[in-house]
């Protein structure tokens, strides 16, 4: 008998898990390392996840390490999905890792260019530098850029633009602008309370500093805890929405872990539209 091909984004999420079983790891005591081993909750929820991804056994990763492997994942995931959407999305796209390598990398695109000139003038004048701070300063973890397109490009289904007009919207190359930002996708191994605060921050400063589009703002996560998703997940204005690593997992976890509150505000999320699975993220960022 033929064996069924699996699609595409089934296929990628399960490589995706393959990827991250270097993180999710659980150590001597049999605490997995995205639990919060004070917490016997987020330590049986994280452990049945583990279970049903089948985690091997290993140590915990620092912090640090954690955040920077989980960020690789998600953009190598988002390769090889969101990069395969040009059919629904079509532009030339790229997937790239920031981290905390330039605070000032968000200027490099078209809707935050400005900042250079906001940071220029902060460091010749110590009362805007003092007025001002380090809130215009963004640093995502992971990005989608849309590069610009050549009138070759634009013109290709029939004669639409010409040297005397559309001399000043973003997405001509020939106008001279930056690349467009897409996405910002905030990657959290875990939450905890200053952690969620920041991506909120992240994300407000996104929103308040731009000039033009507003980009796609996320968060990836792999939280175990169904209250602490809620501190970052619930509410509106900031955060589009929140995808974790493994929600179908997750459900499945609490659901066993027989805690009715817990599955309640889990539910609360899910049916709000709050908190997708991650292979929910390559298709929604088509929008």
């Amino acid at each position: 008998m033929t064996k069924k091909k699996e699609a595409l984004i089934a296929e990628a999420r399960k490589r995706y898990h393959s990827s991250l079983l270097h993180l999710l790891t659980i150590d001597a005591k049999g605490i997995p390392s995205n639990a919060d081993s004070a917490s016997k909750a987020s330590v049986a929820i994280a452990s049945g996840i583990a279970d049903l991804l089948r985690s091997e056994t290993g140590e915990r990763l620092a912090g640090q390490t954690s955040g920077s492997a989980f960020e690789t994942c998600n953009a190598d995931y988002l390769r090889e999905t969101f990069l395969a959407l040009g059919h629904i999305r079509p532009g030339e796209w790229e997937i790239r890792k920031i981290g905390n390598r330039n605070r000032m990398a968000i200027a490099g695109f078209e809707q935050f260019a400005h900042l250079v000139a906001l940071q220029r003038a902060a460091r010749n004048d110590p009362e805007l530098a003092a007025a001002l701070g380090s809130d215009y300063t963004i640093t995502p973890d992971v990005i989608i850029v849309r590069n610009l397109l050549e009138d070759e490009v634009i013109n290709e289904p029939a004669y639409i633009v010409d040297k005397t007009v559309a001399r000043r919207t973003s997405i001509r190359k020939v106008n001279g602008g930056m690349p467009i930002l897409h996405a910002s996708i905030s990657s959290k191994w875990t939450i905890r309370s200053d952690r969620s605060q920041n991506s909120r921050s992240e994300a407000l400063n996104l929103i308040r500093n731009r000039k033009g589009h507003l980009p796609h703002i996320v968060v990836v996560t792999g939280e175990p805890l169904p209250s602490r998703l809620a501190s970052i997940a619930l509410g509106t204005g900031d955060i589009d929405c929140v995808y974790h690593f493994a929600l179908d997992e997750l459900l499945k976890s609490v659901e066993a872990y027989g805690k009715d509150d817990s599955l309640e505000m889990l539910r609360i999320m899910i049916d709000g539209k709050r908190l997708k699975d991650i292979s929910d993220l390559p298709l929604d960022l088509t929008v």
